[in-house]
């Protein structure tokens, strides 16, 4: 011990976890760091994991397929003792994950979800914030309500979406897909679809956006277009921005539980791990969203 301290000698914790057949440590993928959403939810899966012993290694996909498959090969390597994970907007393929999942390796996955694996999962109420959202802006008298998406292929895609038309269903307003516009969160295409549903004979008078980063994005667009807000066109984002009241108008916003959703993600992954029950139920939790009403959707039309 005198000579290990004298050489600086720090245990090699990979070598230690080959000893151990345990290296408490969790690996999480996430697609983007950046996106405040998913820096909350890190907040609370990091939380979790210090609450109980444990290290979480994040790395991000940067919505890539091929990146997340990396990702997950790398912290296999590093023997995680189990993976968190919310899926690439290009993942359709899930063969890497699958074959980990039949091996016995715990895995948890949040807000971006793949239905062919069988094991927790946590999600806000999509389809309920999304309802929520276009009812409110109905009743405000805005019926060319544009719906701006994420990859068609996600599971918040597809539940925000349903939200979107029970609510036109519910009021008698007719479902026209031109209003739904798919993105992959690249600038150029904001003013694209801009300019597609501004051609339209009859453009829209609202917006509901998907993400924090497409809520900024055609915040700003409709802004450097010169359409008034609310006046002209309404505006809801799904966003966990702080930011979103110190906008000019402030930002109406529906919240998802970021925070809370990581911390029971990474609770659930634990309990896996620990085998506490030895034989789980698996469950697929879904956490209430939250509409907050600022001026970019109350007043105008």
């Amino acid at each position: 011990l005198e000579y290990a301290e004298k050489m600086n000698y720090r245990p090699n914790p990979i070598a230690l976890s080959l000893k151990e057949n345990r290296s408490l440590s969790i690996g999480v993928i996430v697609p983007e760091i950046a996106n405040f959403y998913f820096s909350e939810a890190i907040n609370g899966i990091e939380a979790a994991a210090y609450e109980r012993g444990y290290h979480a290694v994040i790395f991000q996909s940067q919505e890539s397929y091929r990146r997340e498959v990396e990702k997950v090969e790398h912290l296999v390597g590093r023997r995680v003792d189990g993976l968190l994970m919310s899926l690439s907007s290009h993942t359709t393929d899930l063969s890497h994950l699958k074959l980990l999942h039949d091996q016995g390796m715990p895995m948890v996955f949040f807000d971006r979800i793949p239905a062919e694996i069988e094991t927790h999962k946590v999600v806000a109420d999509n389809a309920g914030g999304a309802y929520e959202a276009t009812c409110q802006l109905l009743e405000s008298g805005r019926r060319r309500i544009a719906h701006i998406a994420s990859q068609p292929g996600l599971s918040i895609t597809k539940e925000r979406l349903s939200g979107y038309v029970k609510a036109l269903e519910q009021y008698g307003v007719s479902f026209d897909e031109n209003l739904v516009k798919y993105c992959e969160f690249k600038p150029e295409e904001v003013a694209k679809n801009l300019d597609a549903l501004f051609a339209l004979p009859q453009p829209p008078d609202a917006f509901i956006t998907t993400s924090d980063r497409l809520a900024l994005g055609y915040f700003a667009g409709l802004k450097k277009r010169g359409v008034r807000i609310p006046k002209e066109v309404a505006f809801v984002g799904f966003s966990n921005l702080h930011v979103a009241e110190l906008l000019d108008p402030p930002m109406s916003t529906i919240v998802q539980p970021a925070f809370q959703m990581g911390h029971t993600a990474a609770g659930l992954l634990l309990d896996l791990i620990e085998k506490k029950p030895k034989l789980p139920v698996f469950r697929t939790i879904c956490l209430p969203t939250e509409l907050f009403l600022r001026g970019s959707s109350v007043g105008g039309g």
